[in-house]
């Protein structure tokens, strides 16, 4: 007896249509695979489209696929080879669904987000991969830069094990990349910080101060990558723990080599320590600013390759003398907002910034259309965390 006709995809087909009796359906090896297809208003047009697509490979008549899956695919891309008829084309909220044919082919192409995944059914193998190649070549958008990882130090002191450290790799672009970030004066200065060597090295302190939101904790990043070859970076989660426990300052001034070459410098970043180097530390700190300063300049740090780094959101003028005064810091940068020209530079356009300008994280917020934003001033005595 014949073999029965696959069922037409450009017209719906019954269940009944695609399962005939068993005494009716032909003796061959697709048989022993039947298709049951039940559908209800849970299912989507894409759904559909998915389950009409696997017809002709589910009867045999094409049996041979190839697929493949585009991570980034260019805007504009049709993924429709030459002479492609389309059948059925479903569009949902997250993703949509394109069926056609074309002579002794089918293609099922599903989207999503920025991505696609591409399927072939066809007569034969060798025509299956010729179809995908001619829907696929070209679509695929080049691949965004993505920020080189750094490897990083943490500090804490844990319940169990008393101070401790562990290593991950933290993402960081370079400076060229980020050096838009910031106003004139403070990329001027980052710009000599950057370029820094043990050499260059006169003080001990690395002060970075200004408003939440302005890029502080991203600089450090993108320092962490510049000095890498002769800097372990190192942040410690517990800042105000660290200058009031002897033991584990000892241990963090000592050290713990992460396999470099001796004589290798080490920069301990200490994240929004307001407390500690406010004009008024002496009295509520206790010792801890003292050992702060002994451990950039004094008997403690003498000996060594220590580098101690700390962002705040303080003014200056608010900042104890002792932590300015000259000589005791490497580099002293107040980091801000972008002035209002800077601003519609790197967003590209003048909506949502303010007459004076905008901060990074503002910018950020502009960007992703969740603006206009604005990062609400903060008390002296906030924490603001790793915040940009």
């Amino acid at each position: 007896m014949p073999a029965e006709r696959p069922p037409d995809l450009r017209r719906p087909t019954l269940p009944s249509e695609t399962t005939p009796p068993p005494g009716d359906r032909p003796a061959e090896a697709q048989d022993a695979l039947p298709i049951r297809l039940h559908m209800d208003d849970s299912d989507s047009p894409s759904d559909v489209v998915d389950a009409l697509f696997l017809g002709r490979f589910a009867t045999g008549e094409q049996p041979y696929s190839r697929s493949s899956s585009i991570d980034r695919l260019k805007t504009g891309a049709s993924l429709l080879p030459p002479a492609a008829k389309v059948l059925r084309s479903a569009r949902d909220d997250d993703r949509s669904a394109l069926l056609a044919e074309g002579e002794g082919w089918t293609l099922l192409v599903s989207r999503w987000n920025r991505g696609a995944d591409v399927t072939v059914t066809a007569l034969s193998d060798e025509l299956a991969e010729k179809v995908l190649g001619q829907s696929v070549d070209g679509a695929e958008d080049e691949p965004e830069p993505q920020p080189e990882n750094v490897p990083m130090g943490f500090w804490y002191v844990s319940p169990r094990r008393g101070p401790h450290r562990t290593t991950r790799q933290i993402s960081a672009g370079t400076w060229e990349e980020t050096r838009a970030n910031y106003t004139a004066p403070v990329a001027e200065a980052m710009d000599r910080l950057m370029k820094v060597t043990p050499d260059d090295i006169a003080g001990r302190l690395l002060l970075l101060h200004g408003p939440p939101g302005t890029g502080k904790t991203s600089a450090l990043r993108t320092l962490a990558r510049a000095w890498r070859d002769w800097c372990q970076v190192d942040c410690v989660l517990d800042p105000e723990r660290l200058f009031n426990d002897v033991g584990y300052l000892m241990d963090i001034a000592i050290g713990e080599d992460d396999g470099s070459a001796k004589g290798r410098w080490r920069l301990l970043l200490l994240e929004d320590c307001d407390e500690l180097i406010r004009g008024e530390a002496k009295h509520t700190a206790g010792q801890a600013l003292s050992r702060l300063l002994n451990l950039t300049d004094g008997l403690l740090g003498q000996g060594r390759n220590v580098l101690v780094g700390v962002t705040t959101n303080e003014d200056l003028e608010r900042l104890h003398p002792a932590v300015v005064r000259p000589g005791r810091c490497l580099a002293r940068i107040e980091v801000g907002s972008l002035t209002r020209a800077e601003s519609v530079n790197w967003l590209g356009r003048e909506e949502g910034i303010g007459r004076d300008g905008a901060s990074l994280a503002e910018l950020y917020a502009l960007r992703r259309g969740t603006g206009p934003a604005s990062v609400p001033s903060q008390p002296s005595d906030a924490d603001a965390g790793l915040y940009l």
